[in-house]
C-alpha cells in the first residue's frame, strides 16, 4: 500500500474550531495526526455530507467552502482555508472510476464541505497541500463503498493521504439526550469496530464481510439509524485491504468515538 489512510470521527459541525470543551480531545488528535504520516503530496477526503447518485469530484483549482451547518456563531461562517485543488488528479480518478464502470461528476462549483475543511484546518493550517473531495454514494449500500475504496486504492495513487470524514457514532438525538441505553449501545458498537477493524485476527475477507453486514452488530442500528457517517470507514478500510495499525478513542459529546489509521509502511 503506497498510501495513508484514516478515518477520523470529525465532531459536531464547527465545534471543534470554537474552542468547545466537548471536542478537546478530537482537537489534540487531528492536531498532532500529521505525526503518524509523512506530508502527503495531495489529499483525498470522503466526507459524510455528500451524497449523489454518481460519483461526485470536486476539480475547482481554488475551491471554495460550504458551510453546511447552522445556528452557529458569526465566526463560524468566516473560517477560510484556502488550499489548492487538483483538477489533473481529479480528472485522473475520474478517468480511472469511468473506466471500471462508474458514473462520475466533476464539479468545479461544490465547495469542500465542513466533513474536510474542519479537520483540515486543525491537521495542516497552512492548507498548503492540494484537497480533492469524493462524494459518497446516495444508495448508502455499504459493499458498494469498500468497492469504491478497493478501486480507488488499486489506481497506485502514491504519497497521497485518503481521509474518511464520518463518525462512528451518529445518533443525533442521542447526543442530547443522553441515557443507559444509548451509552450501553456506544460501548457494544465501538467494542465491535475495535475488533473488526484493528483487531489483529481479523483477516481482509473477514472484515469485508462484517463490514458488509454492519447492520447485524450490536448496537448498530441505534449508534447509526441512517448510515452515512459510518461508510467513509467502508471506503477506508476498501483502500487500505486490511485491519487498520491504530485505533484511537476520544470522548466526544458524551460518547466515545472512533479513529483509523493505516500507514503506508503498514504493508
Amino acid at each position: 500500500m503506497s498510501q495513508d489512510v484514516v478515518f477520523i470521527s470529525h465532531g459536531g459541525g464547527p465545534r471543534p474550531l470554537l474552542g468547545d470543551p466537548q471536542h478537546a480531545g478530537l482537537v489534540s488528535f487531528l492536531r498532532a495526526l500529521p505525526q503518524s504520516f509523512q506530508k502527503p503530496k495531495q489529499i483525498i477526503v470522503f466526507s459524510a455530507h455528500w451524497e449523489g447518485s454518481s460519483v461526485g469530484i470536486t476539480s475547482a483549482a481554488e475551491p471554495s467552502l460550504l458551510y453546511d451547518y447552522y445556528g452557529f456563531p458569526p465566526e463560524s461562517y468566516e473560517f477560510r482555508y484556502p488550499c489548492p485543488g487538483a483538477p489533473a488528479l481529479a480528472a485522473q480518478i475520474a478517468s480511472g472510476l469511468t473506466t471500471r464502470g462508474y458514473e462520475v461528476s466533476l464539479d468545479d462549483q461544490r465547495g469542500l464541505d465542513h466533513g474536510v475543511f474542519v479537520p483540515l484546518m486543525l491537521m495542516y493550517p497552512s492548507a498548503d497541500i492540494p484537497v480533492i473531495q469524493v462524494s459518497l454514494s446516495s444508495s448508502l449500500n455499504p459493499e458498494w463503498h469498500i468497492q469504491l475504496g478497493e478501486d480507488l486504492g488499486a489506481m497506485g495513487l502514491s504519497e497521497t493521504l485518503f481521509i474518511g470524514s464520518g463518525f462512528s457514532f451518529h445518533n443525533m438525538h442521542a447526543f442530547f439526550n443522553d441515557s443507559v441505553e444509548s451509552q450501553a449501545a456506544n460501548q457494544a458498537f465501538e467494542e465491535w469496530l475495535a475488533q473488526i477493524i484493528s483487531g489483529s485476527s481479523q483477516s481482509p475477507g473477514d472484515i469485508r464481510e462484517k463490514l458488509t453486514h454492519w447492520r447485524d452488530a450490536p448496537g448498530a442500528a441505534f449508534c447509526h439509524p441512517r448510515e452515512e457517517h459510518l461508510l467513509p470507514l467502508h471506503v477506508c478500510f476498501g483502500i487500505a485491504g486490511r485491519p487498520a495499525d491504530q485505533r484511537h478513542v476520544v470522548e466526544m459529546l458524551n460518547k466515545q468515538a472512533s479513529n483509523f489509521i493505516w500507514n503506508r509502511s503498514g504493508d
